[in-house]
């Protein structure tokens, strides 16, 4: 029989081998061929496509043809290989193409005629279903290959079996288009239209984000159906979710904070926790049924066994009650643990309890006598306990921001899955018990193999902890509840999707343009500084400082990149070598900023020790120690003429510093809290400062008075940046929002939503035309141009699109999209329009609301 895999090996050389004959034919033909002979084709509504070029082949009646008949000759040739070529038969985005596809987007990536040849194919699949799949291959590849696909017409593509994550389809028109069994993952729609569209069957790893409760979400769980998600909240509601439509079905008020929930087993009763009491709420008759009192604290935790016949309930009074669902009669108290009561589950057949304490014990408890069976001690508070469908493994997660497998049998330990970064707060077997998700304290859900305890998925989409997780019951979809007042549905079945796009792991503090405006550099705390192209959002360098970024800055010349670190010095990089060139200040300071001077190399850095160092990156020399801040220096920005440093910082003053001399030129105070960002005017006579105080300040560098003062941010100002012109100020801040001023009316002209975190820093690109920014993971750039440009900005507005996101894990974008009937479901079934309008988009209700927008 031979190998197969060998044998396979051999079949994928064959069809690559064949693939560049294919292609080596193009070597003389116009790029201009390919849109004029699909133009034609759309014309004629031709449905094969081979059949009409051989047909035109044997005629003289066409002059367009007749004159291009070398061109329709190769394209013959072109369509008749590859309608029998693997690659119109095969799905070649699955894993075990990747070596080959990735050999063919080497030798294909710079050569112009493959390309608009692959876009060819992927228009062709709107008329010619024979290429359905060879055009879906071809966009998959060009989104591999990050080709610009932006404002570009795919109407009526039909496009099937392959993987477009990470899709940059800004302003493309896409309706008519047919999707099925696509993986649109990380997908930019952002200002596309969509009209008529039939997308089904869609693989998606972003979170679908239900945000109505106005308080911390503390628990989720699902129906037995998997058809309604109830999340229990800190603002004292209960809330009932359509799983597939994203809606609200139903609310519970309770008087205090709802701390926990739990469906019965029958899906007849809905179990709850409010202070020290536990309501039984029956949702057939919509209906409280009972009141169990008989805590004397808060119960943080219940859980029905598996008959729905009794209810276990846990409270920070150290103690654990077994209910009688029936009678609401008080079964058994069970008393051993020292501390809060966290978590408490049934085992899959009833006879075993399960409890987890801050007393660092997990108890396992016989529920017939009500006695002790085991007693295991974690060494930490355990937050969080769940039985495997089989009931032979118990899972606990606890503060050492671990989660540990236990034999149920003996007790003994048998894994330890290690990867959050904070504590484990909850855990949540799949139903077929080979998956385990997780909640922790680094705001991420994680999935582990239980097998092999390897982690398989780490999902960031809250901002805060994540206090609960549950699978639905058929396994597809996995919920979580998190401080951050949102409620998360999550992809299960993906969650082992690769991720091809390699980015920042951890908090991007600090991002800078190259003098040049091609490339951007950001530092993070992951403790990586990376360069990315700014058109194609690829990673061009990565440089592993082995310590938290606070800052990036490159030189005036673009060979030379400083970056300053928390508790070490300012490395100096070779933007070219990736090799570090030298190390400036002292070790174990705090640099909080540095920037080098337009002109020459001049560098200055700030840090928590009070003080401003000067010194010549070339002889690397000390030219001065400015001395004035009574607090630590935040923000330093030269002027453009490189003769005035300017600095704010942690005593609430800017001081502009004469840079040859050193000395201290004027002060600016006004205003009440930390100085995060400050930055000249293009033409030198106006100093902007953003502060601790929500507020941004112009200042007349002559005379020293304040300009203006600029209010609409509701938390601290953390970046300010000026247009190139001059006419602008971008600002980020811990509101999670940017916005964009009008430096003469001293007026807010936009605001940019799209970060879920602080916002770090914003700059400008040299030509103004984009804006990037940074906040949690995520580097996003926006097209500020086109909506300045266009007078789209009204004092106020929310706008702007994000033209490119630069993430570990992409991020599905439809701002500003505009959704007009058609079909976009999931392959769970689940309508993804609520997913879609939370994004951003706009789902219109008629041809009419179209027309008007």
């Amino acid at each position: 029989m031979g190998n197969p895999i060998i044998k396979q090996n051999i079949e994928q050389l064959q069809s690559k081998n064949d693939f560049y004959k294919v292609f080596a034919s193009l070597k003389h033909m116009d790029v201009e061929f390919f849109s004029l002979l699909f133009e034609r084709l759309k014309l004629e509504k031709v449905e094969d496509s081979l059949e009409f070029l051989s047909e035109r082949m044997n005629q003289k009646k066409d002059a367009i043809f007749e004159e291009r008949k070398q061109e329709c000759m190769k394209m013959t040739y072109i369509l008749k290989k590859m309608k029998n070529h693997d690659f119109n038969k095969q799905n070649y985005s699955l894993d075990e193409y990747e070596g080959m596809r990735q050999h063919i987007i080497i030798k294909i990536t710079q050569d112009k005629k493959i390309i608009e040849l692959l876009k060819f194919f992927v228009h062709l699949t709107s008329l010619d279903d024979k290429y359905i799949q060879c055009g879906s291959n071809a966009f998959h590849l060009l989104v591999e290959m990050k080709e610009d696909l932006k404002k570009q017409s795919f109407e009526n593509i039909r496009i099937r079996n392959t993987s477009l994550v990470g899709a940059n389809l800004v302003r493309c028109n896409l309706s008519g288009s047919e999707f099925d069994n696509i993986n649109i993952s990380g997908m930019n729609l952002s200002e596309a239209k969509l009209i008529n569209c039939k997308w089904r069957n869609l693989i998606i790893n972003e979170v679908m984000k239900l945000k109505c409760n106005r308080g911390r979400v503390n628990n989720v769980c699902f129906s037995l159906d998997g058809q309604i998600l109830v999340s229990c909240s800190g603002d004292n509601s209960i809330l009932c979710w359509d799983v597939r439509t994203g809606n609200i079905k139903f609310i519970f008020k309770c008087k205090r904070e709802a701390q926990c929930v739990c469906f019965s087993p029958n899906s007849q009763t809905l179990a709850y926790s409010s202070y020290k009491f536990v309501y039984l709420w029956n949702l057939k008759i919509g209906k409280q049924v009972q009141k169990f009192d008989g805590h004397t604290n808060y119960v943080k935790s219940v859980c029905f066994s598996p008959d729905s016949t009794t209810l276990a309930s846990g409270d920070s009074a150290h103690t654990i009650k077994l209910w009688d669902v029936v009678t609401g009669q008080q079964k058994c108290k069970l008393d051993s643990h020292y501390g809060y009561v966290k978590s408490v589950c049934f085992s899959p057949d009833g006879k075993i309890l399960a409890s987890g304490g801050s007393d660092n014990y997990i108890l396992l408890w016989d529920v017939n006598t009500g006695l002790q069976q085991v007693k295991i001690y974690v060494n930490y508070s355990v937050n969080t306990v769940c039985f495997s469908p089989d009931g032979t493994t118990l899972a606990s997660g606890s503060d050492d921001y671990l989660i540990r497998l236990w034999d149920v049998q003996t007790g003994q330990q048998k894994a330890r899955l290690n990867g959050h970064q904070s504590i484990v707060i909850s855990v949540c077997f799949s139903p077929d018990g080979t998956t385990l998700a997780s909640g922790s304290g680094d705001n991420s859900v994680c999935l582990w193999d239980i097998k092999t305890g390897q982690q398989i998925a780490k999902q960031i989409g809250h901002i805060d902890w994540v206090n609960s997780v549950c699978f639905s019951p058929d396994g597809t979809t996995l919920a979580s509840g998190s401080l951050d007042q949102t409620v998360c549905l999550w992809d299960a079945k993906m969650g082992q999707q690769k991720v091809r796009l390699d980015g920042h792991q951890r908090v991007v503090k600090s991002i800078c343009f190259s003098p040049d405006g091609t490339t951007l550099a950001s530092g993070s705390y992951d403790k990586t500084i990376r360069l990315w192209d700014v058109n194609t959002g690829k990673q061009k360098t990565k440089i592993d400082s082995g310590f938290q970024v606070n800052t990036v800055c490159f030189s005036s010349d673009g060979t030379t990149l400083a970056s300053g670190c928390e508790y070490y010095s300012i490395c100096l990089w070779d933007v070219k070598t990736k090799n570090q060139k030298a190390k400036l200040g002292d070790l174990n300071n705090n640099f909080r900023s540095i920037c080098f001077s337009p002109y020459g190399m001049l560098l200055a850095y700030g840090s928590a020790d009070k003080y401003i160092s000067l010194e010549d990156v070339k002889t690397r020399q000390q030219k001065a120690k400015l001395v004035g801040h009574t607090s630590y220096v935040q923000s330093l920005c030269f002027s453009l003429d490189s003769s005035t440093l300017a600095s704010g910082g942690g005593d609430k003053s800017i001081l502009l510093w004469n840079v040859q001399t050193g000395k201290l030129k004027a002060k600016f105070d006004g205003h009440s809290g930390t100085i995060y960002s400050v930055n000249f005017s293009p033409d030198g006579t106006t100093i902007a400062s953003g502060s601790e105080d929500k507020s941004i300040r112009l200042w007349d560098i002559r005379t020293g008075q304040q300009k203006a003062k600029l209010d609409g941010h509701s938390s601290q100002v953390n970046s300010i940046c000026y247009s190139p012109d001059g006419t602008t100020l971008a600002s980020g801040s811990d509101d999670n929002s940017i916005r964009l001023w009008d430096v003469k009316k001293g007026q807010q002209k936009a605001k940019l939503d799209g970060h879920c975190s602080k916002v770090f820093s914003v700059k400008f690109s040299p030509d103004g035309t984009k804006l990037a920014s940074c906040g949690d993971s995520l580097i996003r750039l926006w097209d500020v141009k086109s909506v300045l440009t266009n007078n789209l900005l009204q004092e106020n507005a929310t706008t702007g699109i994000t033209t490119l996101l630069i993430s570990q894990n992409p991020n599905f974008d439809t701002q500003g999209a505009l959704i007009l009937k058609g079909e976009f479901v999931n392959h769970c079934g689940v309508d993804l329009k609520s997913l879609i309008k939370s994004k951003g988009g706009c789902i219109l209700e008629s041809q009419i609301e179209l027309q008007q927008n």
